[in-house]
């Protein structure tokens, strides 16, 4: 049975029995108390004080208990806010290892939320969009259903070479940017087309699998917008299944949507003109990402376990 503390009305019933002379018995089975709390209340009571004096002295014991706060070390707070810079999450913080901090994940997530530590660094919460939304976009006839990707690899799950693929517009939608996630490395891929109709988009998803092995990647995973409408070239001139998530349905390429939010706090916000940019600016962008641990990786960059997937010859024609 869970213990509970003295109230201040059964501090002064009590007062109030001991100066009756009542026996301590008797107010024990009156207020459904042990006599040893009895004995406490009333010895203390003896020494000339009041039930207010006990019930003070009770606060003023409470508040010195529980864990003290954890004060980290000055040297592993400068590795915190220098791995934070990098883009690191409190989990990655303390799985990695690097150095060993006085404290664990959740306290250090704590840390954050008393914004001891920059909280914006912190994953994004929320929904997107609110309950009931029906999704009006991208119901286009032509497509091949995700639902065909299962009969076509039933070990998708394990396999390594199946990609997630989206676009990012900048400011006015008058620009794109095209993001690809390998799923089982979480190996980001960002491109920069000319434009964001469906050639600009084809053009340089063709010069981007020219520049790779052929192979390499088995099967893409679209977003139903219509500038992947000329998939059927894509597919049929690099020998690569192309599929398309289901429209309204974001927990179908979960992935890649999560990078995509990933990027656009690491450099590719919602208000930037990315025809002023250029390929090797939105590369950087996904490099920094690919160089961070992540815990669903054991603590592994994406970009470690990507080349553990891939042989000499194949990391040789890449370079």
């Amino acid at each position: 049975m869970t213990y509970t503390h003295l109230t201040m009305d059964e501090l002064v019933m009590i007062e109030a029995y001991y100066h009756q002379n009542i026996a301590v018995t008797k107010i024990s089975a009156q207020l459904k108390r042990s006599r040893m709390t009895i004995y406490n209340v009333i010895n203390f009571l003896k020494k000339g004080h009041t039930a207010l004096d006990y019930y003070r002295q009770y606060k003023k014991n409470k508040a010195r208990c529980g864990r003290h706060k954890i004060i980290l070390p000055e040297e592993q707070q400068v590795y915190i806010n220098k791995k934070i810079a990098q883009g690191w999450t409190p989990d990655v913080i303390i799985g990695r290892q690097e150095m060993p901090i006085a404290c664990s994940m959740r306290t250090l997530y704590r840390r954050f939320k008393e914004k001891i530590f920059d909280e914006t660094t912190l994953p994004m919460k929320g929904k997107r969009k609110p309950n009931g939304h029906q999704e009006r976009r991208g119901k286009q006839a032509f497509k091949r259903n995700i639902v065909e990707r299962e009969k076509d690899y039933p070990v998708f799950k394990e396999e390594f070479g199946h990609i997630e693929g989206d676009t990012i517009v900048g400011v006015h939608h008058k620009s794109a940017v095209i993001t690809l996630v390998e799923r089982l490395s979480k190996v980001i891929i960002t491109l920069k087309p000319h434009g964001r109709k469906a050639n600009d988009i084809e053009n340089t998803l063709n010069q981007w699998f020219e520049s790779i092995p052929r192979h390499l990647f088995k099967s893409i995973t679209f977003d139903c917008g219509k500038e992947f409408s000329n998939w059927k070239n894509l597919s049929n001139q690099h020998d690569i299944a192309i599929y398309f998530a289901d429209p309204g349905t974001p927990s179908q390429r979960a992935l890649n949507e999560n990078s995509n939010g990933l990027l656009r706090k690491d450099g590719l916000p919602k208000e930037m003109d990315f025809n002023q940019v250029d390929q090797t600016f939105v590369s950087s962008v996904a490099n920094k990402r690919n160089n961070i641990p992540r815990k669903s990786l054991a603590y592994q960059t994406p970009l470690e376990v990507f080349l553990s997937y891939i042989n000499e010859s194949t990391l040789s024609s890449l370079n």
